[in-house]
């Protein structure tokens, strides 16, 4: 009996290789869900981490604002499991202001529950800790999300929810991460890329400080919400911002509608800077201009800028900062500060080439005052 060695090798791969074939043909979709679950099960562990950390950053800060011997624990999980219902809009008539009545009753009853936990902390202290337990809340809503479509694929065996959830992983976790990351600025009260729009307009009114200017500041004009009054180039300018240096966004939509009613409609221009979203493709610290009311978030405040300007015939100018979300929510990049400077020189120039002297400008700096003093 002859063995011929290079053709029974030949022919027992080919069966090999056809065996496997089928093989495959048969169990490819469980493969592939096999595969799929164990990316999921590898993110699902690293946001379970991030949540307890969270939880763990957000205690240990309260514990060292308060330095008392409460233990802040039970409080921190029933602020996570806390929920806000948004208002039916079937009936959109009025529908911001029902809005803005839940966001209100939702931020009285943060503060409230925050300053039971410290007494003795100040106003910028209590703001701080409230961003950070909306940061970890965020966290532990989307481990608790992703957990809940993981299992509920495993227990309904979808092909589709595992293939949906898998499409989706890399940029919840990019999301995730990004804010896991913020809880870390929040927790030492640093100004974030979200903070570039009071960052500039405090720069401004700075700036007029140093040359002897006279400006003119009222604290708390409207909630959490401060105003500069100065003279610039024989024009009436009003710089509108959140109130730092503790974690606040303020209500500069409300501070500009009073604005608007106090000078009987006579503004002849507002101008709203904020961070702005860039695309992949951008790069980050660039500027850019255009028309409308540069804010962010539910729309509420947004609102009452748009009907200001509406109602008065006002126009409405923007200039944002392209930042990614990591950079909107993490401490500020040193190419995002070092654009302060640019957009101070947009808004000079904005303000020279579509305002004459005479005439009364509102200056908004739309975003959170963390660590951005007054």
């Amino acid at each position: 009996m002859q063995f011929d060695f290079g053709n029974d090798i030949s022919s027992i791969l080919s069966i090999l290789i056809y065996v496997f074939f089928f093989i495959y043909i048969i169990f490819a979709q469980r493969i592939q869900i096999w595969a799929m679950s164990k990316q999921i099960e590898v993110a699902l562990s690293k946001l379970e981490l991030y949540s307890s950390k969270g939880k763990s950053i957000t205690i240990n800060t309260i514990k060292e604002v308060c330095k008392c011997e409460t233990d802040p624990t039970n409080a921190v999980n029933n602020f996570l499991e806390f929920f806000t219902i948004e208002p039916v809009d079937k009936d959109p008539a009025g529908v911001l202001k029902r809005l803005e009545h839940i966001l209100d009753v939702r931020d009285n009853r943060f503060e409230m529950q925050v300053r039971q936990l410290t007494p003795n902390a100040p106003e910028s202290e209590i703001q701080n800790i409230e961003n950070l337990l909306e940061a970890a809340q965020a966290v532990y809503f989307i481990f608790k999300v992703v957990r809940h479509y993981y299992l509920l694929a495993k227990k309904s065996k979808s092909y589709i929810f595992i293939v949906q959830l898998q499409m989706q992983l890399n940029e919840i976790m990019r999301i995730a991460s990004a804010y896991f990351e913020a809880l870390r600025a929040f927790s030492e009260g640093k100004p974030i890329g979200d903070s570039i729009g009071p960052f500039i307009v405090a720069a401004i009114a700075k700036e007029y400080k140093r040359s002897g200017k006279p400006v003119k500041e009222i604290l708390n004009y409207v909630k959490d919400t401060m105003l500069y009054e100065l003279d610039y180039e024989n024009r009436k300018l009003y710089i509108v911002r959140a109130q730092g240096p503790g974690g606040t966004v303020g209500k500069p939509g409300e501070a500009i509608k009073k604005l608007v009613e106090e000078n009987n409609g006579k503004i002849n221009r507002i101008i709203t800077i904020d961070a702005g979203l860039r695309l992949e493709g951008e790069k980050s610290a660039e500027i850019a201009e255009g028309v409308g009311a540069a804010i962010g978030g539910p729309g509420v405040e947004k609102f009452k800028m748009e009907d200001a300007g509406v109602t008065y015939n006002i126009p409405l100018d923007a200039i944002i900062v392209k930042e990614t979300i990591e950079e909107a929510v993490t401490s500020l990049k040193k190419d995002l500060a070092e654009a302060v400077d640019n957009v101070v020189n947009r808004v000079k120039t904005a303000i020279n080439e579509r305002t004459k002297p005479g005439d009364t400008i509102i200056l908004a700096g739309i975003g959170n005052t963390i660590g951005v003093g007054v």
